[in-house]
């Protein structure tokens, strides 16, 4: 990966902190984007002390203008973009009665408009330098949601839907787009909903990340449009 550019989106804490991390160290250069500054400049810190390099560019995903600004600060740093990853997302828990519009829209707008944003606004830049990766986080809970996740389940059902028909598009552009379902990961977004989940039946995010990093190589040219479903089992 040494030379690679790296975007990670909700790279601040969590999954998207520990992806920086396991990118940085096999020599890639990282640009981290989260709404949150101090989050941000957190993985700056974390990622320099592990000897990688890391750019911080505060960013809301939700917002087209803003992506798009992102990509097109990165290229005018770096000059290309090899690998996008999009870990931005929420998991809010409600059962139908109590899910309110703007508990839907927000889920949505998070889930599916952030993606939607990313690949939309990356996608010429690696068009025109012969390739990339994407590499979108889905969930577990895509294909089995248990009640008050439905919501949730449904906007990551959609990731898996729209990394098959974005791998599609991408093959005679040398674009591959995949997707890493986790099951329970141990972050603050899991524990925000299920504070008593118990801890051995969750992946460490650092687990994901060597899963994304993994996709990304070149012994997995093949994977592209595959969702890859990663989950603990009881005891393990």
């Amino acid at each position: 990966m040494a030379g690679q550019v790296v975007i990670v989106t909700g790279a601040g804490r969590g999954i998207g902190r520990a992806v920086c991390l396991r990118f940085a160290v096999d020599g890639a250069q990282i640009v981290a984007a989260s709404r949150s500054a101090d989050e941000l400049e957190e993985t700056r810190i974390l990622v320099e002390k592990a000897g990688g390099h890391c750019d911080p560019i505060p960013t809301d995903v939700c917002a087209a203008d803003e992506v798009v600004a992102l990509i097109e600060t990165t290229v005018g740093r770096y000059q290309r973009v090899d690998v996008l990853v999009n870990c931005a997302g929420v998991a809010p828990l409600s059962d139908i009665e109590h899910l309110e519009p703007p508990l839907f829209d927000m889920i949505q707008l998070v889930n599916v408009g952030a993606i939607y944003h990313a690949c939309r606004a990356v996608w010429p830049v690696m068009k025109s330098g012969g390739g990339g990766t994407i590499v979108n986080i889905s969930s577990v809970a895509s294909v089995d949601p248990f009640p008050g996740f439905t919501a949730y389940g449904a906007s990551k059902a959609w990731v898996n839907t729209w990394t098959i028909g974005l791998a599609d598009e991408g093959r005679a552009h040398g674009i591959r787009v995949i997707a890493v379902a986790p099951g329970a990961v141990e972050t603050r977004l899991l524990r925000d909903v299920f504070p008593d989940f118990p801890k051995d039946q969750t992946l460490r995010p650092e687990e994901v990340a060597d899963v994304v990093f993994t996709m990304t190589q070149p012994d997995c040219e093949n994977a592209s449009g595959e969702t890859i479903f990663v989950q603990k089992e009881n005891g393990e």
